[in-house]
């Protein structure tokens, strides 16, 4: 085994608790040139999809990665900005606004950075940039409210792989879900009753989900549970009655059955029914992506118009919203209980730096 080159240390380096923010990932740009090392990275990846890997690789290599570059590359450039991709966007701010929201609420400094779990900045990367800056304390935040395999567990899988290969290890928590914490709820419920505030409220609120094959939840993955609970406690927060809002699944891919009912089968059934307006938020995306500005903004709202639904609103993910920033430092707080300390000034930590320097020299340290 090799191990990563250690960064210079010098004794009396402060050390200092880390918050890694992980997002799923994105593609350098809307090209199908960009889109297909993306892709391959994502697609290779056994936890997101489990079929055995000799079969998995003629298709991969074979068709998808010589027909889908291109066609997903036309749908992300429907959605790009000038600041480039919506998800690296909102994750930078995101990441941002938690420090300074950390730092407004613990005495105790935190390092903040963010990365992705395909395309850049990738989790090794970021987590050697940590380290450097002498985080000898890391917790890993996947900003995936509800924990599944092929996105939670995936993220951690490439930040135990980076420790592995680490010789001098922080210590690592990581975060496996917070899909029923209060103050994600309430961030919610607050973005939305904003949203109505301005426009008005629906006939019927679609809460989408990202989908999984149905197999998954056979095979004891709790997702479609924790989307169920947060889509009840969600309800619940607004007043909604049953018949009020929907629980869909989106995203689904192959042949396979996946996480029923799906979303854009719901749209067009409610389009039929001539139900007035339709609301679409999507509660497990805290970020807008493509998932949510091209398949439920764009793609949503031509299914339900054309299926005779009158008028359609997506209404936008977290984002930046002030009460879920402070959500996401609550819940980093929640996790990184017995790392900080309260006591902390920069005085005395310059002090103790400095204790611990002599005491090294004395005992015949180099540096």
């Amino acid at each position: 085994m090799t191990y990563a080159e250690e960064p210079e240390y010098a004794h009396g380096t402060p050390l200092r608790a880390g918050v890694l923010l992980v997002n799923l990932g994105t593609p350098d740009a809307p090209t199908a040139a960009a889109l297909r090392p993306y892709l391959k990275e994502f697609l290779s990846d056994p936890r997101v999809v489990e079929i055995p890997r000799a079969l998995w690789w003629l298709i991969l290599n074979g068709v998808i990665l010589n027909t889908r570059p291109r066609k997903s590359a036309e749908k992300y450039a429907a959605i790009w900005t000038r600041e480039g991709s919506p998800l690296k966007v909102h994750t930078e701010k995101q990441a941002k606004l938690l420090k300074g929201w950390l730092g407004e609420h613990t005495a105790a400094p935190v390092v903040v950075d963010y990365a992705m779990r395909y395309g850049r900045p990738a989790i090794p990367e970021v987590l050697d940039r940590m380290k450097a800056a002498g985080c000898d304390r890391i917790l890993v935040l996947p900003a995936y409210p509800q924990y599944a395999a092929s996105s939670t567990a995936s993220a951690c899988d490439a930040a135990f792989a980076w420790l592995r290969g680490t010789r001098n290890q922080p210590a690592l928590r990581t975060l496996k879900h917070y899909h029923d914490h209060p103050e994600y709820i309430r961030a919610l419920a607050a973005n939305l009753r904003d949203y109505w505030q301005m426009h008005g409220r629906p006939d019927v609120l679609v809460m989408s989900f990202h989908g999984v094959p149905r197999r998954t939840l056979d095979k004891g993955d709790p997702y479609h549970c924790e989307c169920q609970k947060t889509a009840r406690l969600l309800a619940a927060a607004l007043g909604l009655e049953p018949g009020r809002f929907r629980v869909t699944f989106q995203s689904r891919f192959g042949r396979a059955e996946w996480l029923q009912p799906y979303t854009d089968k719901t749209l067009e059934a409610l389009g039929r029914e001539g139900v007035g307006r339709v609301d679409v938020v999507a509660p497990g995306f805290t970020a807008d992506c493509l998932e949510t500005l091209e398949e439920l903004a764009m793609e949503g709202r031509a299914s339900f118009l054309a299926a005779g639904g009158k008028e359609f609103h997506y209404v936008p993910a977290l984002n930046e919203h002030p009460q879920w920033i402070a959500a996401l430092g609550r819940i980093a707080l929640d996790n990184l209980a017995g790392w900080l300390d309260e006591t902390w000034t920069p005085d005395a930590d310059e002090a103790a730096r400095q204790l611990s320097r002599s005491r090294a020299l004395a005992l015949g340290a180099q540096r």
